[in-house]
């Protein structure tokens, strides 16, 4: 990797970081943060401040283009040094990986209607995809969808079912995801609407993102024609578009949640004492501090890569599968010894040690199981055995 950051993007970052360190973690006490995240009235009271400070969706410049992907990590890893900060500064999922769709794939008209209310913070969006699995619909395989989508003149009517879907309480915009006669497409809505009805808000392991996770039926939504993404079809290229950096970005936001968790616990192992000394000089203590700076580091270098591969052009599917994998599991290790670390502190909410450790394990199941994107990657390194070897045995012909 030879790109350097740009000097705008280390200016941005570390305004950010200064924001949610001084301005943003005092409020992860607020009473207003439930188990289905912070409230509406906070999100607006967070995000009142971040335009303040000018660090409202950081990553995003003011004639609408984005930083490139390595910029857009030094920014987004200083966004998640509190779980607050990505929702305050608007670089929060699914908002983040939403607006990187429509800055690339939205008509004129879209962008205005839909894409300038959440760059500006004015409004959140859902992402519907994922479907129950009590009806066989798309979870990690997005093949399984059995959201359809009828043309009826000059609008579409969709009928589904879609689950986990992030941010759908309280959201505004929505884009879904359905079949039609012509393949998948992606449609554009403004929520709410009658049609698209929250059966549930799940009781989820983590409580960061705003509106929390809903199930969602869908009953005879009325769609104009014009606010189809793209065309007829697209839907899942517009998918593998989103995704890929999309999940670079969790492994962004979570690098931050991490770091925090360590700065925590290791100020906690260097002023307790235990058996004469403090706990970061027993080697057992100090050890897990260690591993856990080696596996910061290898995320760091994990996402940085990925990110200038992406910045290359290419589609960046199989380096972000790789860096999903390998980050999601090492800032894992990372809260659970920081935890390990504190002892009884730190299984409770008089820290945010707790917190952080159930945002990040459920990091390892969002934007795709570690297992989905092992199995992917094995089939691609079976299809590249394979066609290695076919060559090899024509040269030999």
């Amino acid at each position: 990797m030879n790109k350097a950051l740009s000097v705008e993007a280390v200016v941005m970052g570390d305004r950010v970081e200064a924001f949610v360190r001084t301005t943003i973690v005092p409020y992860e006490s607020d009473p207003r943060l439930g188990s289905h995240g912070p409230s509406e009235e906070l999100v607006a009271e967070m995000r009142k401040l971040a335009k303040a400070a000018g660090v409202m969706t950081p990553h995003i410049h003011k004639d609408g283009t984005h930083f490139n992907q390595l910029d857009t990590a030094y920014i987004l890893k200083k966004s998640g040094l509190s779980p607050l900060g990505p929702v305050a500064c608007n670089t929060m999922a699914p908002d983040e990986g939403n607006m990187f769709l429509l800055g690339l794939a939205a008509s004129a008209e879209q962008k205005k209607r839909f894409l300038e209310p959440l760059v500006s913070g004015e409004a959140r969006s859902a992402f519907f995809m994922t479907e129950p699995a009590s009806i066989s619909g798309a979870g990690s395989d997005p093949s399984m969808m059995k959201t359809e989508a009828v043309l009826d003149g000059n609008h579409w009517l969709i009928n589904g079912q879609k689950t986990y879907i992030t941010g759908a309480k309280g959201a505004k915009v929505g884009i879904i995801m359905a079949n039609s006669d012509k393949g998948a497409c992606m449609f554009l809505v403004d929520l709410p609407d009658p049609a698209i009805r929250i059966d549930r808000v799940l009781d989820t392991i983590d409580s960061s993102m705003p509106g929390g996770h809903s199930e969602v039926t869908i009953e005879n939504l009325r769609v104009p024609a014009d606010q189809m993404l793209g065309e007829p079809g697209q839907g899942f290229r517009f998918a593998q578009i989103r995704l890929a950096p999309a999940r670079l970005s969790h492994c962004m936001r979570w690098f931050g949640v991490a770091t925090r968790a360590q700065e925590i616990a290791t100020d906690y192992a260097c002023k307790r004492e235990a058996f004469g000394k403090l706990l970061i000089d027993h080697e057992g203590v100090g050890f897990m501090l260690a591993e856990n700076q080696i596996d910061l580091k290898q995320s760091e270098l994990m996402i940085d890569w990925c990110a200038a591969t992406l910045d290359t052009g290419a589609d960046g599917n199989i380096e972000s599968s790789m860096t999903k994998v390998s980050v999601s599991e090492a800032l894992f290790r990372v809260a659970d010894r920081c935890v390990q670390v504190m002892g009884g502190l730190g299984v409770t909410r008089d820290t945010i040690v707790e917190q952080l450790f159930r945002e990040v394990r459920a990091f390892r199941i969002y934007d795709g199981p570690t297992e989905v994107h092992k199995w992917s990657l094995a089939k691609k390194i079976k299809k590249a055995h394979q066609a290695k070897s076919g060559l090899s045995a024509a040269s030999h012909g």
